[in-house]
């Protein structure tokens, strides 16, 4: 294992590997201890690399059980990977080998399909992925909508309430 590894990947695969060795109770334990100090939900169940590397600690990444991790994934943190299923469809997300999924991504299936996130595959951050995401392709997010019909009416508000702007920012 290698000495750089953070405590949530090591107590994500001591999880893995002691529900594997049918340790449930001590396995439970693990995983409850993460969750309590990084605010994760990293399944006992998910089949994962033993390099997968945390960015900032994978704070609050929540993974469903029904989830293959290749090698050399990065995963940074409040990343949600969720597999939506119906009764006796057995489907999944595949995240193949050196994926980046970028803060706050969602990656969700359809209810009873799969997705495949393909090698070198790169999720930019905030980003919604409902679809398979071919190898070596970078998902983004739509460009941000600029909303300013109200605009006036709010920094008016503002000015009557607080007065003219302090320029404190300018």
């Amino acid at each position: 294992m290698n000495s750089r590894r953070q405590l949530p990947e090591r107590l994500w695969l001591l999880s893995i590997a002691l529900a594997a060795r049918g340790h449930r109770r001590l396995a439970k334990f693990v995983k409850r201890v993460n969750a309590l100090i990084f605010h994760n939900s990293l399944p006992t169940g998910a089949t994962v690399s033993p390099d997968i590397k945390f960015g900032h600690k994978g704070f609050g990444n929540i993974i469903h059980d029904s989830v293959v991790i290749g090698r050399r994934v990065k995963i940074w943190h409040h990343v949600t990977l969720a597999v939506r299923g119906l009764p006796g469809v057995n489907n999944r997300i595949v995240i193949e080998d050196d994926v980046r999924i970028g803060t706050g991504s969602v990656v969700l299936t359809n209810r009873g399909q799969s997705i495949r996130i393909g090698r070198g595959a790169r999720i930019g951050a905030g980003t919604v992925v409902t679809k398979d995401v071919a190898p070596g392709v970078t998902v983004v997010s739509a460009p941000p909508e600029l909303l300013s019909e109200r605009a006036a009416e709010r920094l008016a508000k503002l000015e009557q309430r607080f007065g003219p702007n302090s320029g404190f920012g300018e």
